[in-house]
């Protein structure tokens, strides 16, 4: 392959020139999809009202969106190695805005599922070759480190960006705009992919695994459909243990079938790669946590402390700050010089001590002195350790596989959310029934032991996420033991992977 020079001053050769435009672009589309997880959060019981939802019925709004990008996302990866990345990331912005339209026009609460749904299944096209992208457009250890770093900070701030997304368009304009305020950034980000991003040609060798897109989605859907209905019926019902169990069973048959399969969806080396499965496993965990914090705080904010959806929006500020800064300031300065693992563990810990201040909440908390505290320190964790978790599941990928292996990392994050958002909420609803039982005695108290024991029940769930968030942090620090990445000489050519 031949090395071009780009005429820029400090560039690595044969680097392209409007690579850092082209990070615009990707980090973009990235943020679409990753704050789509939580911009409805805010705008939820607006919708239920306008639309008519149930309460048992209103959280397939979140759960329709997860289930689609988590299931289908080993195939959306397989499908950005056949197709092309650059091919696969603009159909997947295109589809991404109309379902996004679709769901904005919703007459009914059938309408809203299924838009979120083919939300989700375009998310998990166009998620894996935006990360491939990136992992193919940036060469060079520095200047990965940087994009990574961008990446990282949008991967781990995206939801927060949501919840104030979520809160400003709601109270300002409606709740159907925070489905359409997708189509003009999907506008935009696909122009710019046209003219600034570099096509990669498909791999015709790779071949998409049906059986096995039919068993890992199939499982995949029906454990993460199994733990969000353990919230409303209970981790008993005869229809979780169904799902759970024909989850594992599907899973299990999986597994199997990926070593005989003669083109596997997702080739079990990725996986079987000590520091790719501690990545993939601590992007799980870590989210598990985060996801569940999300979920107590917003309807702390919103339930026990009365704030308005923008005030609740707002208030997630220094959580969001604080996970730029650990990702582009700290991180990413850091991520070529020290082992990841280095970054990865303190960043664990540091969330974990920012879950141990919401611990003390109580139905009177002072955001300055108990709230804003905890997000700063989560904040700072998190982008410690999303940016080295992205960047070290990806490196050393074989260009064929780099599809598969972003799928298999964005997997693991909204996977891990699922789980940990309905794990947590189960043990909170069960935590406040129980507390409200034992203290309410007087019927004159019933609103202030109510508030009490919803706030207990919070609390209880974040000390689990606390230790969720420690495991997390062994997990990174026992299996991930991959050395800082070697810098290249100055003047030495750094080309491109072949695709």
């Amino acid at each position: 392959m031949s090395v071009t020079r780009t005429g820029e001053p400090g560039a690595p050769e044969g680097a392209d020139p409007r690579r850092w435009w082209g990070l615009v672009i990707i980090a973009l589309a990235q943020l679409m999809v990753v704050l789509d997880a939580t911009i409805v959060n805010i705008a939820l019981p607006s919708a239920q009202r306008d639309l008519g939802m149930s309460d048992g019925n209103r959280q397939w709004v979140i759960t329709a969106y997860t289930l689609a990008f988590g299931g289908l996302l080993l195939l959306g990866g397989r499908i950005a190695d056949l197709v092309g990345r650059k091919r696969t990331f603009i159909l997947g912005l295109i589809g991404f805005a109309a379902a996004s339209a679709l769901g904005g026009a919703a007459t009914s609460p059938g309408m809203l599922f299924g838009a979120r749904a083919l939300q989700g299944a375009f998310a998990a096209v166009l998620a894996p070759s935006a990360l491939s992208l990136l992992t193919t457009t940036f060469t060079d250890p520095k200047e990965r480190g940087k994009a990574f770093g961008v990446y990282g900070a949008l991967a781990g701030s995206g939801s927060a960006i949501g919840f104030i997304a979520g809160g400003l368009l709601t109270e300002y304009l409606n709740w159907r705009w925070c489905l359409y305020v997708n189509i003009p950034i999907a506008i935009i980000a696909v122009f710019g992919a046209s003219a600034l991003l570099r096509a990669h040609p498909g791999h015709k060798d790779v071949r998409l695994d049906v059986p096995g897109a039919v068993l890992g989605c199939g499982g995949l859907v029906a454990i993460v459909y199994g733990f969000s209905e353990a919230e409303p019926r209970g981790w008993t019902d005869p229809l979780v243990l169904a799902l759970l169990g024909v989850g594992v069973v599907l899973l299990t048959i999986f597994v199997w079938w990926q070593n005989r399969a003669p083109s596997p969806l997702l080739p079990l080396h990725i996986v079987k790669d000590r520091n790719r499965a501690g990545c993939f496993l601590t992007m799980a965990l870590a989210v598990m946590g985060m996801f569940g914090m999300f979920l107590f705080l917003t309807y702390y904010l919103q339930v026990v402390l009365g704030y308005s959806p923008v005030k609740t929006g707002m208030a997630y500020l220094p959580l969001t700050a604080a996970i730029i800064t650990g990702s582009t300031q700290i991180s990413a300065r850091l991520m070529s010089r020290v082992a990841p693992r280095m970054l990865m563990v303190p960043g664990m810990v540091l969330a974990a001590a920012g879950m141990l201040v919401f611990t003390q909440l109580t139905a009177h908390s002072a955001y300055a002195s108990q709230i804003m505290p905890g997000m700063i320190l989560m904040g700072l964790g998190m982008g410690l350790t999303f940016m080295p978790v992205f960047a070290t599941a990806t490196a050393g990928v074989a260009p064929q596989d780099a599809g598969v292996t972003s799928a298999t990392v964005n997997t693991s994050q909204q996977v891990g959310g699922s789980i940990g958002t309905s794990l947590l909420n189960t043990i909170a609803t069960t935590s406040s029934t129980a507390y409200i039982a034992a203290h309410l005695h007087d019927p004159a108290q019933q609103a202030l032991i109510t508030k009490e024991g919803i706030v207990h029940g919070y609390t209880v769930a974040i000390w689990w996420a606390v230790g969720i968030m420690l495991l997390a942090g062994l997990v990174a620090g026992l299996m991930v033991t991959a050395k800082p990445p070697k810098r290249a000489p100055t003047g030495t050519p750094v080309p491109e992977p072949v695709t």
